[in-house]
């Protein structure tokens, strides 16, 4: 942005003021990978016609990152580009976005926060299924452990749309699409005014 520009700085003010007044929430689904984000979100936007963005898969195919770490095997991604991709969507509402972190996004952009919570033997299987080992497993292990993203979030957003989930079995995403789809359903712009 270019704080010289008027129109620049008048076009985020009024995004700002506006983005309550979308006519479809956005919801953040977060979680230590291999919680269950993805199959979740995905499970979510087939009900309710929202946007699932998943934001490893954007960081990938649009080159919003900057390099791969080798020591994680994963790419370092650009929290600044991720935001200026997502900021015209995440305006207009209407989108769950799916990512193992939320402290780097804007807090205007949710009306609610979704930490889904997986017991550390499930999550340790789930990851060495996916080929996690060494400092990745661990790494990932721990922030389970020390509930770092659930704390992540309570620090990030407001207190009142933060929620924790339990995802350790197929019953417990079908009972998370379900409570989710219902919040979807009977969120109105409304309710977000003060």
């Amino acid at each position: 942005m270019d704080s010289r520009n008027p129109d620049s700085v008048f076009r985020v003010i009024e995004m700002a003021t506006e983005d309550r007044g979308r006519q479809k929430p956005n919801v953040l689904v977060t979680g230590t990978p291999g919680t269950g984000k993805t199959t979740t979100s995905s499970l979510v936007a087939e009900a309710t016609g929202l946007r699932h963005i998943e934001v490893g898969d954007l960081v990938r195919r649009k080159n919003l990152h900057n390099g791969w770490d080798e020591n994680f095997h994963c790419h370092v991604i650009n929290e600044d580009l991720v935001c200026d991709e997502l900021e015209d969507m995440m305006y207009e509402g209407g989108n769950i976005v799916d990512y193992h972190g939320c402290d780097f996004f804007p807090e205007r952009w949710f009306d609610r926060v979704v930490v889904l919570q997986t017991n550390n033997s499930i999550l340790h299987d789930r990851l060495t299924s996916r080929g996690y080992s060494g400092a990745k497993l661990m790494n990932n292990i721990e922030c389970e452990i020390f509930q770092m993203l659930l704390e992540e979030a309570r620090i990030s957003y407001a207190e009142d749309i933060v929620v924790s989930l339990p995802s350790d079995s197929v019953e417990d995403i079908s009972s998370n699409v379900n409570a989710m789809t219902e919040w979807i359903t009977n969120w109105r712009p409304s309710s977000m005014s003060n």
